[in-house]
């Protein structure tokens, strides 16, 4: 989850009494639960409207496609609703910030046609406050109703048959976990063309593959039509993890393994951290791996625990140890390597998965993407 300022703020009216209501409405909206999944008077956000969009590639030239969504960039004051606007521009600069920082490793035109949907979010900070199953209300209310409508624009409108990649970290990962579980159950066609979902900083369970049987866990470097995830944490935490669930699997983002042999610093392609002028670079030996099979949790010994630990009120929802912000960062170029060789084994053979590929796959190279 992304620390970003945001929340939109009613404007002010002239009529001093409208004004007097607008405020009571404000002081409300701060405190009021937003709404939850299954209330009816939820709707999902125009696709249509390319403002919605925050990438669209507007003349594919890969054969394979990756949609995103990003996590947490919301805020929310004292005085906002706890799910943003669509259009709340906090919100849309952490989503931009990061394509830059994280979504890179596999969003880039190298990889294949890039395609970005601006959705509706939980302030990050309120939504771990709630118990298991209201968080799960929650974001399963505005933000999942924005992201399974971008999703399915897509399919219908920009995919074109094409293989595709899914990439979410967070409270997108949380998006992905949803858009398995449910969309591809219904739409088996879609699912038959997708390459590989990682769903990464969030849990899924030994239970919850069991609860949906058609979504399988990738078991090594190269296995196509399966889900990819973990958390990061330090071997030991000030306390419990908001992101983890009893019963996790993980997989090592280095060797591509599940079982608990480490893999050195220096096995590490790299991570994608800021220089001391901000700019991101390639930066050789910060993070090791290790999965805790018995937690299903990659633990990572060699990064400097205060440094890339949360700070601040951050702190008390993600305790020092958890590396939940460099999840995607730590590992940035052992990800990007890794897409490549999905998509390499995906386009050289039928899907591992339950489903068949089906549909067109071009053959074109570059990409040509517009931004909003």
């Amino acid at each position: 989850m992304r620390n970003s300022r945001g929340g939109a703020r009613l404007k002010g009216l002239v009529v001093i009494s409208v004004l007097t209501l607008a405020v009571w409405a404000r002081a409300a909206a701060g405190d009021a639960p937003p709404p939850a999944e299954g209330d009816p008077a939820i709707r999902a956000s125009d696709y249509a409207d390319a403002n919605n969009w925050m990438v669209i590639t507007t003349e594919p030239r890969q054969p394979v496609d990756v949609f995103v969504y990003y996590p947490t960039a919301y805020a929310a004051g004292a005085d906002d609703p706890k799910v943003s606007t669509i259009d709340d521009a906090g919100m849309r600069a952490g989503a931009r910030e990061f394509l830059r920082e994280s979504a890179s490793a596999i969003a880039t035109a190298e990889i294949g046609n890039v395609f970005i949907p601006y959705y509706r979010q939980v302030d990050a900070l309120w939504g771990v406050s709630q118990a298991r199953a209201d968080q799960a209300r929650y974001f399963g209310g505005l933000p999942r109703a924005d992201a399974f409508a971008a999703f399915d624009h897509y399919i219908r409108h920009y995919n074109g048959g094409r293989p595709f990649i899914v990439l979410g970290h967070s409270q997108g990962a949380l998006m992905v976990k949803r858009l398995l579980f449910e969309y591809m159950k219904e739409h088996p066609d879609v699912y038959a063309r997708m390459v590989v979902a990682y769903a990464i900083g969030i849990s899924i369970t030994r239970q919850e593959l069991a609860d949906h049987p058609h979504v399988r866990f990738a078991a090594h470097a190269a296995d196509t039509g399966v889900v990819v995830s973990y958390n990061t944490e330090a071997p030991r935490l000030d306390g419990p993890s908001p992101t983890w669930l009893p019963g996790s699997i993980a997989i090592n983002p280095i060797t591509w393994t599940r079982g608990a042999a480490p893999a050195p610093a220096s096995a590490n392609l790299g991570s994608h951290l800021k220089d001391a002028r901000g700019e991101y670079r390639q930066v050789a030996g910060v993070a090791d791996a290790r999965v805790d099979v018995e937690r299903g949790v990659v633990i990572c010994s060699t990064a400097d625990l205060e440094q890339y630990s949360f700070q601040g009120i951050w702190r008390a929802s993600f305790p020092r140890g958890v590396f939940h912000h460099y999840d995607i960062p730590f590992y940035y170029y052992n990800l990007r390597e890794n897409a490549r060789a999905r998509v390499a084994r995906f386009l050289a053979a039928p899907a591992d998965g339950v489903f068949q590929r089906s549909g067109p796959t071009p053959t074109r190279a570059g990409s040509n993407s517009q931004c909003h």
